[in-house]
């Protein structure tokens, strides 16, 4: 699997807010990110079914709701 990098705009205080809970955890920011980014695919994958592996990040189309 390739890994990928994604710059995000963030406000400084979310951004502080995130390394305390990352400290905290015992992980780097990218690592708490990437632990909350994994919990969301989940929960909605959960909610939605699974997202097909084979769609390319590279379309950011938003589907419709079933």
């Amino acid at each position: 699997m390739a890994i990928k990098s994604v710059s995000i705009r963030i406000e400084e205080e979310m951004l502080k807010k995130i390394g305390y809970i990352a400290d905290y955890e015992g992980r780097s920011v990218n690592s708490q990110i990437l632990v909350l980014i994994r919990e969301n695919i989940k929960v909605f994958e959960i909610e939605n079914g699974e997202i097909d592996g084979n769609i390319s990040p590279e379309i950011n189309v938003k589907l419709s709701r079933k």
